[in-house]
């Protein structure tokens, strides 16, 4: 099949805009194979969404002919419209495949995870990045400074949130102000969510997580323990970790706040639930799933190490910029924080089977993007205690993105 004469739109992200009056859509690329945003007039729609990989141009431009008279553009201008969503790799085509194939050749040839959001998500430059996250806990609404000596349960594991620093920063401090006062470990398994998607449900990468304060130096021993429990190959999706933002936060976190404390951690990213909500499927019906977290219990369980857990996550999306009809009224607000707390008591209870069915009692319509990881950090915690420390939303006109600090013991 031509894809040149049937185009297919990528797996992208779509949100409204406001330019100068005029209401546009927005496209990115959340795997971040390009870095161009394409904003599109609303007509548009009607275009885009014929560019499934089935429908010739000709087909396209019978439809919107059809649709809107002799106010459809020419075949020739949608044509040219579908060309330049291809030059800006937006595109399911052989000139994406060899954009794809490069970069990624080019990432898997480096001897490390360059810190991909340095400089926007989070200040780029080391002083910068120390002060920028030492105000996080004298914030208003931060924890405070650590309290030395205090006598409380040992840290197991630990939620943080994986949104930018700038919109979350007192969260993450609330999260790590736990992990100073209570954990010793010098091995910290990170679980973040796959943004991008992949074929994979999970995938670790051997590469020294970069930040401006240092590499966090992947654990080898313990990955080699636990891949030879595991018969599926971690490291074969391992390019989904070169953009994807939510273990690197976590990276950034540690290598700030335990200074020169020796540690490494386990980067695993994944990506399984979802599809079980949508069709209604059990979480662990893929037989890769249960192997990989029983694996991970045991090699946790085997180890000598001091360990602790951590999931990088963020909870709802909601909003116009999501999908929702609804505006991000104070009300709409405070239902979603409602319903939110209560799918946070299983979580807190580390019931694995109770969080994944609150969540699919309602088809995932807060579109809880931590689904995945928080499944997989209750499983690897069995009979752990939790305790909310945290709960925070980042609204604003167009959506907004809620997320959580909770500790483990």
């Amino acid at each position: 099949m031509d894809s040149a004469d049937r185009p297919r739109l990528r797996a992208l992200e779509a949100f409204p805009v406001e330019q100068d009056g005029e209401r546009l859509i927005g496209l990115r690329d959340p795997s971040g194979f390009t870095e161009q945003v394409a904003l599109l007039p609303i007509p548009a729609l009607d275009i885009v969404s014929l560019f499934d990989g089935d429908h010739s141009l000709a087909e396209i431009h019978g439809v919107v002919s059809a649709r809107h008279g002799q106010q459809a553009p020419a075949i020739e201008e949608i044509a040219d419209f579908a060309a330049r969503l291809d030059d800006a790799g937006f595109l399911d085509s052989p000139r994406f495949a060899e954009r794809r194939r490069r970069i990624e050749e080019t990432w898997l040839a480096s001897p490390s995870r360059p810190a991909a959001h340095a400089g926007g998500a989070y200040a780029g430059e080391a002083d910068a990045l120390r002060i920028q996250i030492d105000g996080f806990f004298v914030d208003p609404e931060g924890p405070g400074l650590p309290e030395a000596g205090a006598a409380r349960p040992k840290l197991r594991g630990l939620i943080a949130p994986h949104i930018d620093f700038h919109r979350g920063g007192p969260t993450y401090a609330w999260a790590y102000r736990a992990l100073l006062e209570r954990a010793d470990a010098d091995l910290f398994v990170i679980l973040g969510t796959c943004h991008g998607g992949m074929a994979d449900p999970f995938t670790v990468t051997l590469k020294p997580y970069e930040t401006p304060l240092g590499p966090a130096e992947v654990d080898r021993g313990f990955f080699e323990a636990l891949q030879r429990r595991y018969p599926h190959d971690l490291l074969a999706a391992q390019s989904a970790h070169r953009s994807e933002h939510s273990i690197e936060f976590q990276a950034v976190m540690l290598r700030r706040l335990l200074g020169d404390r020796p540690f490494t951690i386990l980067p695993v990213l994944a990506s399984f639930l979802h599809e079980a909500v949508w069709t209604g499927g059990a979480p662990e019906a893929d037989p890769r799933v249960p192997r990989f977290l029983d694996a991970l219990g045991d090699s946790m369980a085997d180890s000598h190490r001091k360990l602790c857990v951590i999931a990088g996550v963020d909870l709802a999306h909601v909003g116009p910029r999501f999908g929702d009809a609804e505006a991000n009224t104070p009300a709409f607000l405070e239902r979603v924080a409602r319903e939110d707390r209560q799918m946070l008591e299983p979580v807190i209870a580390a019931d694995p089977a109770a969080f994944f069915e609150s969540v699919a009692a309602d088809g995932d319509s807060r579109r809880i993007c931590g689904l995945s990881p928080i499944y997989a950090f209750l499983r690897a915690l069995p009979g752990a205690r939790g305790e909310l420390l945290r709960y925070s939303q980042w609204p604003d006109q167009q959506g907004a993105v809620s997320f959580c600090a909770a500790a483990f013991s």
